[in-house]
């Protein structure tokens, strides 16, 4: 067996373990959901697409979105107005948590002020989408996501069917509205990521109460109605229609961790009534209608709501119908789920949460991650702990190379600006991309990857959560793009000895024709290289270039 032959066998193993993976955490396709959604009042778009599973299977990944590559995340909404991090609205209310004890020392205790009076004291009083589209599009972004809604339930946008919304309250702006105008500004794509699917369960800690102190017992404001406004800042406003606790909890709905293992709609939690289903389908479907997205990303495994629901698979076919109508009706629209089945990655994209692929996948599909924290984190600000750009530009070029996107957030502050530290993280993206992005856009997955000693990669696991598990990459590694007849090799780091590429070697069988030309992007000296059965090798360059990763263009004869 020669050394092609092995590098194949173990990408088709490789290959094998990720969809058995996928096959024992996803959720089938065949279940039957109970509650079947109204469309009266938004009707689902006419077109190719129906909503059932084998009708989405017609899905085809336009060739722009394989051709964009990288893209930058908002994940801004009101959860980020204490700047204190991920989850926010569901950890203030867990007794003894770290957010619940800075909830109670900067707005008071959550039996009266809960999340809904965070969201009154979030005003986004210098957001310029402007300003940060420009810096995300000469950082090589080619489209762009904002939060439509969170877990939290509060839609960012002038939203028909819920009154907790960015109009309404907070800020008093239509968020979505200034995002997808701003990105169209300066040409890229535009998508929502909707995550208010779990609310129902995710909120459930809202109908606790302290153990002990001096509030033991007294209830947090989970439970409280309209009628219960009269008279405050909040009168007229129902609070059920933010947290949706009119039901009973799920079993040790106090506990934090147990939402994890529910996250599927099984295992005890409490399954969402038909009013809730409703709900979100509608504001859902009239998030599409007003802002015309090109992207979707779902925070749901499969499609949201499924198997409760058949709400999702209306709102795919209503999107991929709607796209076609707008684009002159070719495929245009990209949705993501999570953890999809064999046949669910025929419906739509595979989006793998803060984790990479172990090898290339037939399908494209994305990685989404952030340089800090989910929502702004002040104090992974003050211990310096963003993501620098030479990881992300690692990550990029891995991704890639195996045939996914990144989709990068960069966290917001409450008042809508990103810090200097972001910002100069941004910068150093976009000065390698202003060299490099050829070996990055447009391109595609090579017959392999990559060599180096962090090649084997890490599993993945639920979503994805296989980032930072792997060998740290160094200059020994190296991850492989083409474009035509030209192949990158991007090495990742610095070289200070000999470089060589043993899948280039003329044994390896991979070229069909010898190299006929060694090029160093952003680099006018004469690369020194040679061929051989075992191996490219290639001199170091006399000059650096860049502490990130460099690219060698090959062309062959």
């Amino acid at each position: 067996m020669n050394s092609r032959e092995i590098i194949q066998r173990i990408l088709c193993l490789a290959a094998f373990f990720v969809s058995v993976s996928l096959r024992a955490a996803g959720i089938s396709s065949s279940f039957t959901p109970a509650i079947i959604v109204n469309t009266n009042d938004e009707p689902v778009a006419s077109g190719k697409f129906q909503p059932t599973w084998e009708s989405l299977k017609q899905y085809q990944t336009p060739e722009w979105f394989r051709n964009a590559k990288f893209g930058i995340w908002a994940h801004w909404g009101p959860q980020c107005e204490p700047e204190d991090g991920d989850w926010y609205a569901r950890n203030m209310y867990l007794e003894g948590n770290g957010q619940y004890q800075d909830h109670l020392a900067r707005y008071g205790h959550p039996s009266t002020n809960g999340f809904k009076d965070v969201i009154h004291q979030w005003k986004a009083e210098n957001w310029n989408p402007d300003k940060l589209l420009a810096l995300y599009k000469r950082a090589g972004a080619q489209y762009f996501f904002a939060l439509a809604n969170h877990h939290d339930n509060f839609d960012n946008w002038n939203s028909k069917y819920q009154p907790w919304n960015s109009v309404n309250v907070g800020p008093k702006k239509d968020l979505i509205g200034g995002w997808a105008k701003a990105a169209r500004k300066y040409g890229l794509k535009f998508g929502v990521s909707v995550h208010a699917a779990h609310a129902w369960s995710w909120y459930e800690p809202a109908q606790g109460a302290d153990t002990k102190g001096p509030f033991a017992g007294v209830p947090y404001d989970g439970k409280l109605t309209r009628a219960d406004g009269k008279g405050q800042w909040w009168d007229g406003l129902d609070p059920q229609d933010l947290y949706a606790q009119d039901h009973t909890p799920s079993p040790h709905f106090l506990s934090g961790n147990s939402i994890h293992s529910r996250w599927n709609w099984d295992n005890g939690v409490s399954q969402p009534d038909a009013a809730y289903c409703q709900k979100f389908y509608n504001r859902t479907i009239d998030l599409i209608d007003k802002y015309h997205p090109d992207l979707i990303y779902f925070d749901d495994t499969a499609l949201p709501l499924w198997p409760v629901t058949d709400a999702g698979l209306k709102i795919a076919a209503h999107f991929y119908n709607r796209n076609n109508q707008w684009h002159g009706r070719r495929s245009d629209g990209v949705l993501f789920g999570k953890i999809l089945q064999p046949d669910q990655q025929q419906c739509m994209a595979w989006d793998i949460e803060r984790g990479v692929s172990p090898t290339i996948l037939a399908h494209p599909w994305q990685t989404d991650t952030c340089i800090g924290g989910w929502h702004y984190a002040r104090k992974l600000y003050d211990r310096n702990g963003y993501k620098s750009a030479k990881t992300v530009i690692h990550m990029l070029a891995d991704i890639v190379s195996k045939n996914g996107n990144l989709l990068l957030s960069v966290p917001v502050r409450a008042d809508g600006t990103i810090d200097e530290k972001e910002t100069a993280i941004v910068e150093g993206i976009a000065d390698w991309m202003d060299v490099n992005k050829e070996a990055i856009l447009d391109t595609r997955p090579w017959k392999i990857f990559g060599e180096g000693p962090a090649s084997a990669g890490a599993a993945l696991s639920a979503q994805g959560f296989n980032e930072g598990k792997g060998k740290p990459e160094t200059a020994d590694d190296f991850r492989f793009t083409t474009k035509g007849d030209t192949l990158y090799a991007i090495e990742l780091g610095w070289p200070t000895n000999a470089i060589s590429m043993k899948s280039f070697g003329k044994a390896a069988g991979f070229l069909g024709k010898p190299i006929r030309r060694v090029q160093l992007l952003g680099s006018p000296e004469k690369i020194q290289w040679m061929q051989s059965d075992d191996a490219l090798a290639i001199d170091p360059p006399a000059k650096k270039v860049s502490d990130i990763a460099i690219v060698f263009k090959i062309t062959t004869r």
